[in-house]
């Protein structure tokens, strides 16, 4: 495809060549919109809240928004890595519509994100885009259709731009299992930046982008949002339409959002959410509008802290801060409740049987035939044997393989029936504590963000990454992470979680806007000085 930008790099991938990319953007700096006449400086790093006030006084315009945030990729995602392929023609040419719009006297109450670039997660089909989930299997797959999110997007205004590098098919916690490169966190270019949508949070992260759509199938927002130090929002399961998202574990993910400010978040979480008739699990519950629930005010809520959560394992300078940020909520009013969660113990190994049998299901339709990689073989067996083979990856291959012997004649009642029945225990755990409590406070991550290669030998200890996330899959909850703390050598965020009953998103919207006004975390930066190319 010649619009998308391709860079060179390791095999088969999408890496950014900033050198022809900066020749292929720079005619477009000159034409058009109000302002032009001046090179935008340092407006990627504005929130979605401050765009859009400028945009609507026509104080900047959308193509110089846009501008920004492709100079910035320009500059820095040579080290970061977050973005697999831009289109920059296509985002500046949706830029100068949206500034059509504005000229023309449009209204940000039906259209709240006119003119505000939103990154993609590489997993969520834009139409003449590639949909490559990080995968050979897929790498040179273009979508013929917008996924439902991107469908409401576009109605909102919202400037839809860029592949973001992912973990394999959504498989992984680290954003290492990618086909085509390894993302970095912006804090520290060592070290992962979460996954599996490391790359949407590192985008975001790195200035790169306003906001960010991702999916969540264990804490694939939540976890990520935590390590590189941004707002990370799981809707409730039902809540945001699945339509356009390439499946993983059907029952487990939700696509939801990334932002710099849970404004920023409430803002986005607001466009995607809403019943779809092609989304037969999605939920017609009417959405509200979360923003007006952010009043700073937590008086009279009470909020439980887990005591299976805050047991061994957990980093010292993680539970330092969660207890600081408990404190916080406290001084704000809430009363904090000590709940109990008793198959917490049972969440990992339930989520690993459930997720990994699904994705068995799932991933059976990438056989080489109907579309995607295609290895010829001797006979229709030894195609779909060879285009996997070498397709998928080896953390895609051990799932596949571990679903497949959970759903085995003789294993499907010993394992996959009973972690269903367990997964209901989990649920019922949680829908118990909410009539007692308004909200749940949990670590996000168990620790902060370790160093590339340090635990790609031992997928064990790789999987424990997501065990304060999981749960809310397992329970069709809704969660969010927000920044409450950094690590003192080297510096690195904290997230702080909260869980709310199902489709009560303004609850915990609530509840971390008003943790975010109270606390100085949102306003770090990462001190990671990117070289420009």
């Amino acid at each position: 495809m010649s619009r998308v930008q391709k860079h060179p790099g390791s095999p088969g991938s999408a890496r950014l060549d900033a050198l022809a990319f900066g020749r292929e953007v720079s005619h477009f700096l000159d034409s058009g919109a109000p302002g032009e006449g001046r090179r935008p400086e340092m407006l990627n790093e504005l929130t979605i809240s401050e765009a859009v006030q400028k945009l609507a006084t026509r104080e900047i315009s959308s193509r110089q928004l846009v501008q920004a945030c492709l100079d910035r990729i320009q500059q820095v995602d040579g080290e970061v890595r977050a973005f697999l392929s831009l289109d920059a023609p296509d985002a500046l040419t949706q830029a100068d519509e949206a500034d059509r719009e504005i000229a023309q006297g449009a209204d940000y109450a039906a259209h709240p994100l006119l003119g505000v670039p939103i990154a993609i997660k590489d997993v969520i089909a834009v139409k003449d885009q590639p949909l490559n989930c990080g995968s050979k299997i897929l790498h040179h797959y273009i979508s013929p259709y917008d996924a439902t999110v991107i469908e409401k997007l576009r109605r909102a205004g919202a400037v839809v731009f860029g592949r973001l590098n992912m973990d394999e098919f959504a498989m992984g916690s680290s954003t290492e299992n990618s086909a085509f490169q390894i993302t970095r966190n912006p804090w520290d270019l060592s070290r992962i930046p979460g996954g599996s949508s490391g790359g949407s949070a590192a985008a975001v992260t790195a200035q790169e982008c306003l906001a960010a759509l991702g999916s969540d199938t264990g804490g694939s927002i939540r976890q990520p949002a935590a390590l590189c130090g941004c707002v990370g929002v799981k809707p409730s399961y039902g809540r945001v339409s699945r339509f356009g998202l390439v499946a993983f574990a059907s029952s487990l993910d939700q696509i939801g959002c990334f932002g710099k400010t849970v404004t920023d978040a409430a803002t986005v979480l607001e466009v995607i959410s809403g019943s779809d008739h092609r989304d037969s699990t999605s939920v017609p519950q009417p959405v509200p509008h979360f923003r007006d629930h952010l009043n700073g005010q937590v008086r009279g809520l009470k909020l439980g802290l887990p005591k299976e959560y805050m047991v061994g394992g957990l980093d010292p300078e993680v539970k330092q801060a969660i207890d600081e940020a408990v404190k916080q909520l406290g001084k704000l009013g809430a009363e904090i409740v000590e709940i109990s969660l008793p198959h917490t113990d049972y969440a990992i190994a339930t989520y690993y049987i459930i997720a990994t049998a699904e994705a068995s299901a799932n991933l059976a339709r990438f056989d080489g035939i109907r579309y995607g990689l295609r290895v010829d073989g001797p006979d229709p067996i030894g195609l779909y044997s060879r285009t996997r083979g070498a397709g998928f990856g080896p953390e895609v291959k051990r799932r596949i393989i571990l679903g497949t012997y959970v759903l085995s004649s003789g294993y499907y009642d010993a394992y996959y029936l009973r972690a269903q029945k367990v997964r209901t225990l989990i649920r019922n755990d949680f829908l118990e504590a909410f009539k007692k409590v308004d909200a749940v406070l949990t670590p996000t991550s168990p620790t902060a963000a370790f160093r590339i290669g340090e635990k790609t030998a031992d997928p064990l200890q790789m999987y424990l990454m997501d065990i304060f996330t999981i749960s809310a899959n397992l329970a069709g909850l809704c969660g969010i992470s927000v920044p409450c703390g950094l690590t003192h050598s080297p510096r690195l965020p904290i997230g702080l979680q909260l869980l709310g009953k199902p489709f009560n998103e303004e609850m915990i919207l609530r509840v971390a806007h008003a943790y975010e006004q109270a606390s100085p975390w949102q306003r770090e930066k990462p001190p990671v000085k990117i070289q420009a190319l």
